[in-house]
Parts: C-alpha cells; sequence; structure tokens
C-alpha cells in the first residue's frame, strides 16, 4: 500500500483526491496548503485527519505516515518540492511540467539521481490503455512503417488574466509550457532505443503578458518520421493525434483525456473500421494504481510512464521550442 500525501489543493488534487477513492493499492493521508480555507474543505470532503493536514509543504514532506508525495502546486514551485522530496526520501509523482525550464529539470534530475528516488511526471494518459494499444497496433505492421504524426491540444481561454497561471510567465504560463508537453511525450512512444526528438521548427504568437498563446512545430521523430504539432489556448483545436504509415493511418479522437470506453479509427488499404477500448478505471485513476505498482516493484516496465530522464528531454525541446518562437519575434 502506499500512502500518499498531496502538496497544493487546486484542481488537479481534488482530481487525485477523487481518483484514488477507486484505487487498491493507494491510500491519501495527508494534505498541505497555504489556504486555511481550502484544507478544512478539503479534510471534510476526504476526511482526512486533523493531525495529517499542514500549512507548510516542508512539513508535510518530512512527515513519515507518507511515502509518497503528489506534487500538485503552481508550476514555478515544482522544482523545490521535487528537491525537498528527495531530501526526505519520498517518492514522487509531480504534476507537468516538471519545472520551468530546462535548468530547473536537470536540477531535479541531479537530486533523483543522487537520492535514487522514484519519480514520474503526471501525465496521465500514457497510463491508459488506449495508448498501450495503440502501440500494439503500430507494431502489429497494422499500418505499415510510420511516415508522420500529428498531435493537437488547445482550448480556448476567453479572458486573459495576468496574474493566472495560463498567462503569467513568473508562474510558468504559456501554450507550450501547460500543453506541449503532451505531444512531445507522445511523439516520444515512437522514438526506438538511443534516439530522440530533433526541433526543425516553428512558429507561434504572444498573448498581451508576453507569453506564448498559440505555437505551431515540425519535428523529426528518430531517423524517419515526420512529427507536426499545434498548441493553443485561444483556440479549440480538434484535440487530436493521426498517425500515418506507408499501408493505412490511425486517428485517435480522444489522445489526452481518454474516458473509460473510447475508440481509436483504422484505415488499411480499402478497409476502415473501429477498435474500442474499455477501461475499469478512469485515465486517472489508473495512473495512480500503475505508478504505485512501479513504487512498490509490482510494475517492472516503465515505458510507458514519464520518469525523470524523460522529462528533462520533454522540458528540452519545450525550451528549445519557446526559444525558436521568441527570436522569431526579434
Amino acid at each position: 500500500m502506499i500512502k500518499w500525501g498531496i502538496v497544493g489543493l487546486g484542481k488537479m488534487a481534488n482530481v487525485f483526491a477523487h481518483a484514488i477513492n477507486d484505487v487498491e493499492n493507494s491510500k491519501l493521508i495527508s494534505i498541505a496548503s497555504k489556504s486555511k480555507h481550502k484544507l478544512d474543505e478539503f479534510q471534510s470532503k476526504f476526511k482526512i485527519k486533523k493531525e495529517n493536514k499542514f500549512n507548510d509543504y516542508n512539513d508535510l514532506i518530512k512527515s513519515e505516515d507518507i511515502n509518497a508525495i503528489y506534487i500538485a502546486t503552481l508550476n514555478n514551485t515544482h522544482v523545490d518540492l521535487i528537491l525537498e522530496c528527495a531530501k526526505h526520501n519520498k517518492k514522487i509523482l509531480c504534476e507537468k511540467p516538471i519545472g520551468l525550464n530546462l535548468d530547473q529539470a536537470n536540477l531535479a534530475l541531479k537530486a533523483i539521481k543522487e537520492k535514487n528516488i522514484m519519480f514520474f511526471e503526471a501525465i496521465a494518459y500514457r497510463s491508459h490503455i488506449q495508448t498501450k494499444k495503440i502501440i500494439e497496433l503500430i507494431n502489429s505492421d497494422e499500418i505499415g512503417d510510420i511516415l508522420r504524426i500529428e498531435a493537437f491540444f488547445g482550448f480556448k481561454v476567453n479572458h486573459v488574466k495576468k496574474d493566472s497561471r495560463l498567462f503569467n510567465k513568473n508562474l510558468g504560463g504559456g501554450a507550450i509550457l501547460d500543453v506541449g508537453c503532451y505531444p512531445i511525450s507522445f511523439f516520444n512512444l515512437f522514438c526506438k532505443k538511443d534516439e530522440q526528438l530533433k526541433l526543425i521548427k516553428s512558429n507561434g504568437t504572444f498573448s498581451s503578458t508576453g507569453v506564448d498563446d498559440q505555437s505551431e512545430a515540425h519535428l523529426l521523430i528518430g531517423k524517419n518520421i515526420e512529427g507536426y504539432c499545434k498548441v493553443s489556448l485561444k483556440e479549440n483545436l480538434i484535440n487530436s493525434c493521426k498517425i500515418f504509415g506507408t499501408k493505412g493511418s490511425v486517428n485517435i479522437p480522444a489522445p489526452w483525456l481518454p474516458a473509460q470506453k473510447t475508440y481509436i479509427e483504422i484505415k488499411n488499404k480499402n478497409s476502415y473500421y473501429k477498435k474500442f477500448i474499455t477501461s475499469n478505471k478512469s485515465h486517472y485513476s489508473t495512473q495512480i494504481k500503475n505508478v504505485s505498482d512501479l513504487f512498490l516493484g509490482n510494475i517492472k516496465d516503465q515505458k510507458n510512464y514519464v520518469d525523470i530522464n524523460e522529462s528533462v528531454q520533454i522540458m528540452k525541446i519545450l525550451d528549445i521550442w519557446r526559444e525558436k518562437i521568441v527570436n522569431s519575434h526579434d
């Protein structure tokens, strides 16, 4: 049994606390927030013992009642909390992104490696059975060799607020940092061993607060696969992925937030069919269960989960991506 603590009690902490109720190998024990109102509300809603609620993050991290921590605070706080968790030998599931830039990601990498701490970035779709079925389909040669992958993730924010986490540069705002990890982590699934992504070109626009609000990028996935992605905070995109191969194609209508009942579409030569996929848990519950199993040693294969090495690789691409569009506007 993994005994969890949560630092930061915003939207994703609530999602986590609801999702963990469907998981047998995990239990939520402790919570921490700087907001007394959120602490009291959360404690009552999820029946947390009074002695296990903290208004100081570090007090929770030091607690001997827990052995894993879900970091659900704002982006600009992630690295400091990761360092503190590593210092106290706590296993970590951290909301994306791991930090604000590659330098911060490398600080986290150093601490995690030195303390030999298990770490995963909370990119939940990677835990869902749909993602596993997509990989199996590609490996079965159903659509032949992959030529091109397209990935989209965007939503329209009607009011740009300078103090919003999405639009405040100091809080890690911007479309690339907020949702860019989704297409990049999807492309990573199709890199062979010792291969990486290479960003070829990109363009984008900026909001009135100075953060990127929309961007496109072209990448090379491994040696031969073309990648194209678009992210946005000002447009409701189709939010799908398409994989084109020498024999056909695969369309994934809901790659990032797959429901318990979902499907993918396959076109092969002259045929077309849907492959329906059912999961007995939400993708958030599945993530908690599988990450807890990884922590317990019940699962050895970490391929479908974003570990610290991949987190650093993702942040490297996000940094280059952001730098390229900034330079293109200078």
